[in-house]
């Protein structure tokens, strides 16, 4: 099995597309870029890349990347699937639409989904170059998940090594199901995580404009207890202090809701991935 493939990039001109295409521009991949907006095909040709027309991309492509956004993968995949050649691996970058039906497949098209963890708040960063990349894919080494829906090891193979290279530099990769993406994106990451995060952030607003806290002294506070917060909760570093432990508590008590844990459950994912994809419903 070859360590190169020929790769059709779509939305090579967009945000995430940009990041994939400046990786691939590293390695020895042959990568025909698609884009369509104007100011895409600029970038990419700024960047020294000439756009190519969908049907010569995917004419004799490996596999297709698709950096486009979630609402338009059902058009799509509806018009590049049943064109591909056998054999052709279909990558998206987020689970919502695979998950959610809204793919066009075939049964001798491979589907695979990978998303990048981004960098962990407890890697060991080394230079300047990868603590200023708190996103992932330009220094600064991240952990990538994906599902492959193929049990071919050569597939797999080539799933993971243009992963790798898109999301480079790449510690692991680790294998799961759709649905099991799903669950970990958007439910542990973005329903809860990223909610938390933002929740934070007006917190910090209250302290400096309801509370009179000067700003420095309120985001020097809440950023290093943050990191106190994480470490002792999730590599269990040190233990929660008796008086800490108490105010935890009130937290709970006055700010989550006691059915919280139901964003877990498979129809209330349907109903996340719905709002998310502005639909009615999923399916199923």
């Amino acid at each position: 099995m070859t360590d190169t493939y020929r790769i059709a990039l779509f939305g090579a001109g967009g945000k995430m597309g940009t990041r994939i295409t400046n990786n691939l521009a590293k390695t020895d991949h042959a990568v025909a870029h698609v884009e369509g907006a104007p100011a895409g095909q600029e970038r990419l040709r700024a960047a020294g890349h000439e756009p190519v027309d969908a049907s010569a991309a995917i004419a004799d492509a490996e596999i297709v990347i698709l950096a486009v956004p979630d609402l338009a993968l059902a058009s799509v995949t509806a018009d590049i699937v049943p064109r591909l050649q056998p054999g052709t691996v279909v990558l998206t970058l987020d689970p919502a639409a695979a998950y959610a039906g809204l793919l066009t497949t075939r049964d001798d098209v491979v589907q695979a989904v990978a998303h990048p963890c981004h960098p962990s708040v407890f890697l060991q960063r080394q230079t300047p170059e990868e603590w200023a990349d708190t996103f992932g894919g330009i220094a600064a080494p991240q952990d990538v998940i994906a599902a492959v829906e193929s049990d071919e090891p050569s597939t797999q193979q080539l799933v993971e090594r243009v992963v790798r290279d898109i999301y480079a530099p790449v510690i692991d990769v680790h294998w799961v199901t759709v649905k099991q993406l799903a669950q970990l994106e958007p439910t542990l990451v973005e329903t809860i995580a990223c909610m938390i995060g933002a929740l934070l952030k007006e917190s910090l607003h209250e302290a400096v404009e309801t509370m009179g806290v000067p700003e420095p002294a309120a985001r020097a506070i809440l950023l290093g207890h943050t990191q106190v917060a994480l470490a002792n909760s999730l590599n269990g570093d040190n233990p929660f202090s008796d008086a800490c432990l108490i105010a935890m508590d009130y937290g709970r008590e006055s700010i989550v809701k006691d059915d919280w844990k139901k964003v877990f459950r498979d129809d209330e994912l349907d109903k996340n991935l719905a709002r998310m994809l502005h639909l009615d419903t999923i399916e199923r």
